[in-house]
């Protein structure tokens, strides 16, 4: 094809490459590019052959690894680092329990949907960044820039509570969950996960109304698990009662989180995304790469 031609087809090209990926596929690489754009790389000093840097030599240092061209040039010694190739493997799971299907309001998407959301963007900066992501219990790790939808598909099919007998060694976990269970039944679901060793995060969703109890008057709650409904014929009459409990569960479960090895995030789901993936981002990123 001629090279005016060939330009001419890109854009068609690309639109249909995006239209055959699932429609959050797309909404995730965009959330993730957007965070891309004001974060460095996840470039950090190791084991590797890429030249990464020269830094002062130091206290300590190992006096073989002295670089002395580039001393020579000044009074002073430096290193030669190279850059540190190893990939980790980063394991994500969202639940899927009837209550993260709720929203308060139309305008704004489910807990659900906004962790899927958050997940796949999360996955994208992951596997640009040479990571390797794996849902929990959800077979092998994926890697490179085009497994994403794939990962997407795996989404649609993962249930059940963060467990997996499988997970790499140094594997880090991203959980995503309102975590409004009881406390002890939260005890339960990560512990055996914090016995293996491994470590990460929870991100905690949360709509807004489940935390300002916004009604007034008389209200039906009725349970998305089935179970039964609550008839409240004076809602104000208990919100200050509704919030001392949330801000009891809340400091409960910073508490579990910490006991457990796990870093605790929150995040509103009338809040921009790009915040929340930015915190992820950061958290997971090596100390050299902060």
């Amino acid at each position: 094809m001629p090279k005016g031609r060939a330009e001419a087809a890109l854009p068609l090209r690309a639109e249909a490459t995006a239209a055959s990926l699932p429609p959050l596929v797309v909404v995730a690489e965009r959330v993730a590019m957007t965070v891309l754009q004001g974060v460095h790389g996840r470039r950090r000093s190791g084991q590797g052959d890429a030249f990464w840097q020269f830094r002062p030599y130091l206290a300590g240092d190992d006096a073989a690894r002295v670089d002395w061209r580039q001393s020579a040039k000044s009074d002073r010694l430096y290193l030669r680092e190279t850059e540190w190739e190893s990939a980790q493997t980063v394991v994500l799971w969202r639940d899927s329990t009837p209550g993260m299907g709720w929203s308060g309001a139309k305008s704004r998407p489910t807990k659900q949907a906004r962790a899927d959301l958050l997940l796949l963007a999360l996955s994208s900066l992951l596997l640009r960044g040479g990571e390797r992501v794996r849902l929990m219990g959800g077979g092998r790790g994926l890697s490179g820039r085009a497994a994403l939808p794939e990962l997407a598909m795996r989404l649609e099919m993962q249930s059940g509570s963060p467990a997996d007998d499988a997970l790499p060694r140094h594997a880090r976990a991203v959980l995503f969950s309102d975590f409004l269970a009881p406390l002890p039944e939260l005890r339960a679901s990560l512990a055996p996960l914090a016995a293996t060793g491994i470590r990460g995060t929870l991100m905690a969703l949360h709509d807004p109304a489940e935390e300002t109890l916004p009604y007034g008057g008389r209200v039906r709650f009725e349970p998305l698990d089935g179970t039964e409904a609550a008839l409240v014929p004076r809602v104000e009459g208990i919100r200050a009662l509704y919030e001392e409990r949330m801000a009891a569960h809340r400091e409960g479960l910073s508490v579990l989180a910490a006991s457990l090895g796990f870093r605790l995030m929150s995040h509103r789901t009338d809040h921009p995304p790009e915040a929340a993936l930015m915190a992820l981002w950061q958290a997971l990123a090596p100390q050299g790469a902060r």
